[in-house]
Order: C-alpha cells, then sequence, then structure tokens
C-alpha cells in the first residue's frame, strides 16, 4: 500500500500494522496505518488534519469482525486504555469511555448498585461497539439503556447524540458515516449487588453452556431473521460442522463459525456464504451477516 501523509499525533501511530492479532478470529491483514489516540482531544486533531479522502474505520475488541487477506487500507483507529474508564455519573448512570468492555461496565454498575445492565456482560466487545450496532443478549439491547453518546465526526468535530438522534433498530444504529464513539451514558435502575451479580452469573454460564467461548470466533455470525433463530435455519440445513479451509460452522452453537487453526479470512467468510446459500435453498430464508466484514481480499 502506498505512503500517506499523517499528522502529527501525540499517541502511537503505526505503518503496515497486522490486525489478526486484534481480533478474535485472528487471522487477515494488515491496516495501512493504526492510530491509537492518547486522547480525545489528539483524535479531534488527527482528523481534522487528515486528508478527507482518506478512509477511517474505528476498531474495538475485534469480535465481531472479519478482517479480509488484503488488510484495511487508509487508518484503523484503536480506542485504548485512556478509553477504557467508567465511572458512577449518578445513582442510576453508568459514563462509560467506548474502549471499556461490556464485563467492566456491568460489574461497575454492580458496584454501584445499578441493575438493568447486567446484559452487557454477556457482549464480547466495547462500548463503541455497542453503541454503534444496537447489541444485545439475554433480553436487554442498548436502545433500552442508552441515554446519549459522544462522537468525534470525520473532520474532528465533536457531538453528542441521544438515543432518539440514533434512530436504533436491530442490530443498527444511524451513526453518521465515519464518526467515531468515544463515550456513553447509560442508565440502570437501583438494585442488589448480590442480585446483579446472580444474574450475571447466570449469564455466564449459560453462555459458557452454549457458546464456543474458547474457540477463535467471530461471535454470533447472522442476524436473527423475523419469526426465526438463525442458528436452527443453519442445523436445519445440515451445516452443523460444515467446514471450508480452516474454517468451521461451530459443533456447540452453528450460528458462531470458528477458526479452527490456520482458517484464512477468506475460508471463513467463504463458510459463511455456504452456509447462507444452503440455508436459502432449504428453507427459503435470506440470512444477513451480524459479523462486519471490512478491508481488501488477497
Amino acid at each position: 500500500m502506498t505512503v500517506l501523509h499523517m499528522p502529527q499525533v501525540q499517541g502511537r501511530l503505526t505503518q503496515a500494522a497486522p490486525l489478526a492479532p486484534l481480533v478474535w478470529f485472528k487471522s487477515g491483514g494488515c491496516a495501512q496505518y493504526l492510530f491509537e489516540p492518547k486522547d480525545i482531544a489528539d483524535l479531534q486533531s488527527f482528523l481534522h488534519e487528515l486528508d478527507q479522502a482518506v478512509p477511517v474505520m474505528a476498531l474495538g475488541l475485534g469480535s465481531n469482525l472479519i478482517i479480509r487477506d488484503g488488510g484495511v487500507r487508509g487508518v484503523v483507529i484503536r480506542l485504548g486504555k485512556a478509553f477504557a474508564k467508567v465511572i458512577c455519573a449518578d445513582a442510576v448512570t453508568m459514563e462509560c469511555g467506548a474502549g471499556a468492555s461490556g464485563i467492566l461496565v456491568s460489574s461497575t454498575a454492580r458496584d454501584n448498585k445499578i441493575a438493568g445492565l447486567e446484559f452487557l456482560r454477556s457482549i464480547p466487545g466495547t462500548v463503541g461497539g455497542f453503541v454503534r450496532m444496537n447489541g444485545g443478549a439475554y433480553g436487554g439491547e442498548v436502545k433500552d439503556i442508552l441515554r446519549d453518546c459522544d462522537i468525534v465526526m470525520r473532520d474532528g468535530t465533536f457531538a453528542t447524540l441521544t438515543v432518539d438522534e440514533l434512530h436504533y433498530s436491530y442490530r443498527h444504529s444511524e451513526l453518521p458515516d465515519g464518526a467515531i464513539v468515544v463515550a456513553a451514558r447509560f442508565q440502570g435502575r437501583p438494585g442488589e449487588p448480590e442480585a446483579i451479580q446472580a444474574e450475571m452469573d447466570r449469564i455466564s454460564a449459560s453462555r459458557e453452556a452454549s457458546q464456543p467461548l474458547r474457540s477463535k470466533t467471530g461471535g454470533s455470525t447472522f442476524k436473527n431473521p423475523d419469526g426465526h433463530k438463525a442458528w436452527q435455519l443453519v442445523d436445519a440445513a445440515g451445516c452443523r460442522g460444515l467446514q471450508i479451509g480452516g474454517a468451521q460452522v461451530s459443533e456447540k452453537h452453528t450460528n458462531f463459525l470458528i477458526n479452527t487453526g490456520d482458517a484464512t479470512s477468506a475460508d471463513i467468510e467463504a463458510l459463511g456464504e455456504e452456509v447462507r446459500a444452503r440455508v436459502m435453498a432449504q428453507s427459503g430464508v435470506a440470512l444477513t451477516w451480524e459479523i462486519q466484514r471490512v478491508g481488501e481480499t488477497k
């Protein structure tokens, strides 16, 4: 990939940065540039000065993502520890940096006697990803708890959007193109730490029993179509254990694809498309990818 002119930064800027170690599938190519800003001001300055024609993508924990083998052109922005703080803003509100994990948010809420955020414990990702994708599980969705979020636009300007302005639907928001979530406020309700912990334990045990958490996977692969569960459609189409190269449909949960060891991103994506084709042939239902697929094919 060609060398681009990059603005001065206070954080860390790396050229030709391998992305496979940063995503759960452990596959894929490099970022043309990887930027880890020091703080919001550093991010704003960088985006303001960066040529507006250069594509920019935010990366969280890399849990719901296929990075294609040819890598990602432009700049990948990863929000690190400076964006991972979680504090209690008032009796029912958590102020969360976009780099904070769901486990940290739900645990901090428990410690501050705030209930209603327990389901975040079960979503593998960061606040920025939850807000962008309306993350949800075990009966809860971000749209139910989000009060508002702070974003930095592609030109470096800062804005705060209310939950209504995001126009949430199932696993989708209308976040402006190029916007990067940097913080969010989640609103729960008063609760007792023991009861909150019990619910978190129930969710954790349920995930452990039903999902291949110890495998290299990307989480739920397909959205649940109206009136259906994706895993049941995949199973009915005979795809349990189906394999292409090093990629396999999980035997434990058929809406999960796993890297058995040496899968390329092309293997994983091809397997997903084969599953979609078989489900369509068997049931007439078109599965939609929930996992994001980004970058260039080799």
